[in-house]
């Protein structure tokens, strides 16, 4: 259990535990004070009070953890009373100043102090969850200088008060412990010396021993005060240190000077808001607290005493994203994206340390010896991944089998494909032939459709119009991929594209993964275009899932190559060879690297499927044509032979 909830949860046995003190106290205090009232009816006073100090052991106190020892003190105490009940005189004076006073105090200062701790601290918190929300609701479009400041101000002060209200309220609940003790021993105590007092004549009733008791317990309750006076300065001072250590920490934005992102952690817990759809276009915020448990992310709300499963955050996908004018919000994405939620953090740190939190445990390194040495480890190696390596073969000399070793199954390629040659000698294959150095990278989807190039307009035209889905043509001329034979459509996220200098080898999408993801660790670029990637036999579309617009169009024609990642198959690429100029003959070869859930394999497949069948029908195409050709020829050699037969006719009676 975390901390927050660990605390949670001592607070609520703390004030468990007063409210049995303060049940048990009231009977003690009403027992007493029909002794000094009700002088006629003091035997029967004596013997309540007897019956309820026997009765303490019964009782169950959360935090009595030296019953045995009180409740043998306490049945001494029933004996005696129990002996004395006989008595038929009372002095009230005495009673009153010795009996009365401890127990009336207790039950009138302490146990109301205890209350009134209690609604100050829940009004501080409830001052504190209203200002958290306002400052949430902060307009990230139309910040407001004057309004932030007051906003920000608003929660420093609620979040002060709260913490010096829960520290002196948590102070008090700790002192009660002591005050029940004297509470329970002092009047009881007055009490009998009362009664020592009033039979001193008598005194041949009263021995040695039971003075001595009475002594012994007058020393403990002395040593219990002073413990007690020791424990309240010790906690005076530890919650005047905490004052000044924390003020830092009231401030719900922390300079990241003093308080640096750790992109390293596989553990995190802290308040979130979460962003539920309560219909179509509407939706509420709830405040809760998040912590993450292995590969699951749990939530807590106020009140329960364990967390609940959230989701399962094994292989999703997290990413910044800008919801309802809100700040510092971003996406889970389950794996088989069939899940998402919309969380809010506090500040831009607990932001990106969520989002490094949640992708560190997508990638199950907190199954690892030492979690956060690795992630370090990944992070460094995403950090120099961007410092080219004198040849391709020693980058990637690791991933190759040994001499006489077939390739992994990991490894395989069988879901890529070129319309070029793979090369025989990858040694020979540079840095340089395959990216050049210093080329810049698109980490945003950006229509290519531009003046300059019709053919290019014409290829990628459709990337405004919307798809309708409902299926009604509403009189617009009808899609060219309708009559197409293959349609598989899939949850893609768009990572990166960038210009290559080679597209006949599959290593040219690897070497563009790794900049580009390495790229985006150094730039600390989350937020990744999701989309719904169409792949039919003309082509591939990119499809805005809100919208239904066709964001981009690849003719599959200019699809030269596609490959998956060898380790992490929700990584895929395509390269598309297109002309860079108005001369077809100046071409130029972009690769577009996408996410996936655990579909890397199979969109590559569906386009190599759909490559197989663009081509079985061009064969066919062209068969046809050819055949129709050569029915051509032979209808107009039946034509000219039937008018050389009908020349042959007219003229053969002259013959």
């Amino acid at each position: 259990m975390t901390c927050e909830a660990e605390t949670r949860s001592l607070l609520g046995v703390f004030e468990e535990d007063a409210t049995a003190i303060s049940n048990y106290m009231n009977q003690l205090y009403q027992a007493m004070h029909r002794i000094y009232d009700a002088q006629n009816e003091l035997s029967a006073a004596t013997h309540l009070t007897s019956k309820l100090l026997k009765e303490y052991e019964k009782q169950r106190f959360p935090l009595g953890g030296d019953d045995e020892v009180m409740s043998s003190t306490l049945q001494q105490f029933s004996k005696v009373i129990d002996e004395l009940s006989s008595c038929h005189a009372v002095l009230s004076t005495q009673l009153a100043d010795a009996m009365m006073f401890p127990i009336t105090q207790f039950k009138e200062r302490d146990l109301k102090e205890i209350l009134t701790l209690k609604e100050v601290f829940q009004i501080a918190s409830n001052d504190h969850d209203a200002a958290i929300n306002r400052y949430s609701r902060l307009s990230k479009k139309r910040e407001n200088d004057k309004v932030k400041y007051e906003v920000t101000e608003d929660v420093y002060t609620s979040r002060k008060k709260q913490h010096q209200t829960m520290m002196h309220y948590f102070c008090a609940l700790n002192t009660l412990q002591y005050k029940k003790k004297i509470a329970l021993l002092e009047p009881l105590l007055g009490y009998m010396q009362a009664q020592i007092s009033f039979f001193k004549m008598g005194s041949e009733n009263l021995n040695e021993q039971l003075e001595e008791f009475l002594a012994n317990i007058g020393t403990s309750v002395q040593n219990v005060r002073r413990e007690m006076d020791s424990d309240i300065e010790t906690m005076q001072q530890t919650i005047e240190d905490l004052e000044v250590a924390s003020d830092p920490l009231y401030v719900p934005d922390p300079d990241p000077t003093k308080f640096p992102v750790n992109r390293n952690l596989t553990r995190k817990a802290g308040y979130l808001n979460a962003r539920n759809k309560t219909g179509l276009v509407s939706s509420t915020w709830d405040r809760q607290f998040y912590f993450t448990q292995g590969g699951n992310l749990m939530s807590q709300a106020r009140g329960d005493v364990a967390g609940g499963l959230a989701m399962d955050i094994d292989n999703c996908s997290v990413m910044a994203v800008d919801c309802e004018d809100r700040r510092y919000c971003f996406q889970i994405t389950s794996f088989d994206g069939k899940k998402s939620s919309i969380l809010q953090a506090e500040s831009k740190k607990d932001h990106e340390e969520w989002i490094c939190t949640i992708n560190n445990i997508s990638k199950q390194i907190y199954l690892s010896e030492n979690p956060e040495e690795t992630a370090a480890r990944v992070n460094q190696s995403a950090l120099e991944a961007v410092t080219p390596s004198p040849s391709f073969q020693q980058r990637h000399e690791s991933l190759r089998p040994a001499a006489g070793q077939s390739r992994p199954p990991t490894a395989r390629t069988s879901s890529s494909g070129s319309l070029g040659s793979e090369s025989t000698n990858l040694a020979a294959l540079s840095l340089d032939s395959l990216v050049a150095p210093d080329t810049p990278i698109q980490f945003d989807i950006i229509s290519p459709v531009c003046e300059d190039q019709p053919g290019q307009a014409k290829a990628f035209g459709q990337g405004g119009r919307r798809t309708n889905p409902f299926g009604e043509s509403g009189g617009i001329i009808k899609s060219e991929t309708e009559d197409s034979i293959l349609h598989q459509l899939f949850i893609v996220r768009f990572l990166g594209s960038m210009e290559v200098k080679s597209d006949d080898h599959p290593d040219v999408v690897y070497e563009t993964m790794r900049q580009i993801l390495a790229a985006r660790a150094i730039h600390n670029i989350f937020r990744m275009t999701e989309s719904h990637l169409l792949v039919t036999c003309d082509c591939l579309k990119l499809i805005d899932p809100q919208t239904q617009v066709t964001r981009l169009t690849f003719p599959l024609p200019c699809v030269v190559l596609y490959a998956t990642h060898q380790e992490n198959k929700r990584l895929f690429g395509f390269v598309l060879r297109t002309s860079s100029g108005r001369s077809e003959s100046n071409l130029s070869s972009v690769c577009y690297i996408f996410e996936s859930n655990n579909e890397g394999e199979k969109i590559c497949d569906s386009v190599g499927l759909a490559k197989q069948i663009a081509l079985h029908a061009e064969l066919d195409r062209r068969a046809s044509e050819k055949q129709k050709e050569i029915e051509r020829v032979k209808e107009k050699q039946q034509k000219e032979l039937n008018k050389q037969k009908q020349i042959e006719k007219v003229y053969s009676p002259n013959v």
